[in-house]
């Protein structure tokens, strides 16, 4: 049988020690399976980014397991783990993370760079990564000649290019307007009708409402796992246009 994407165990996440003691997580478990679109969502001070560092394999477990694709990424020392995150886990931030003065063929290129990939092959790749997402007119532009949707676009381009195993988002839309934001989900539900698996931190209801599945965390702990059917986006003609 395929394992889950995502299998975590028991897992807690402490910081400090004596008075200055935090438990972040207190004992999380959840599997999500291939094809699976969740969104995680809580207030500040839930765990929320904590659990996402722990997912993306930028942080380690206080204790309890957590495996990516079956591996153990407890066992794993930090060159193995930058070669999973690299290859398995395709990161998307509310800041767009581009590096300024590089092409947006550049920067989708960069994570096809450190992974290896030859100049032809990765070339190709991002290409059609930034074809995927409406971009194929853009591939020359730097980032302060892009929109902030576009630039997320990119950014999604970018995390789609290594054919990751999670496509990781971490407040994917918080720096965009309605248009913009509007933009940014439907490319993420067409990832998810394609099968890819996604995992999305929000703290906007609007955002988690295009999930398949919604995770409610409250002081490190998981209070409610719901499935849900997806609430769409407006029609193609107005959430689909190249300008973001």
């Amino acid at each position: 049988m395929t394992p889950p994407v995502l299998d975590v165990r028991a897992v807690t996440k402490v910081y400090g020690r004596g008075d200055t003691e935090v438990r972040a997580l207190r004992g999380v478990t959840l599997r999500v399976e291939q094809g699976d679109y969740v969104a995680i969502m809580g207030q500040s001070g839930s765990g929320k980014s904590t659990l996402m560092n722990i997912l993306g394999c930028l942080d380690v477990p206080t204790s309890g397991h957590y495996l990516l694709d079956g591996t153990d990424v407890g066992a794993l020392q930090e060159a193995q783990l930058s070669i999973l995150r690299n290859r398995r886990i395709g990161f998307i931030f509310q800041s767009f993370n581009l590096i300024p003065r590089m092409s947006a063929l550049a920067n989708v290129e960069l994570p096809l760079a450190y992974g290896g990939v030859k100049p032809a092959e990765r070339r190709r790749r991002a290409l059609a990564a930034l074809e995927l997402v409406g971009l194929a007119d853009r591939v020359r532009h730097e980032p302060n000649e892009l929109s902030g949707g576009q630039q997320q676009r990119v950014a999604v381009a970018r995390a789609l290019a290594t054919a990751p195993s999670l496509l990781l988002a971490d407040e994917p839309t918080g720096n965009l307007d309605t248009r913009s934001t509007h933009d940014v989900l439907d490319i993420l539900d067409r990832l998810s009708a394609a099968g890819r698996t996604i995992a999305l931190i929000t703290h906007e209801d609007e955002v988690a409402l295009r999930a398949k599945r919604v995770l409610r965390l409250v002081d490190g702990r998981i209070v409610e796992d719901r499935r849900q059917a997806p609430v769409q986006g407006p029609p193609p003609a107005v959430a689909s246009g190249a300008v973001g």
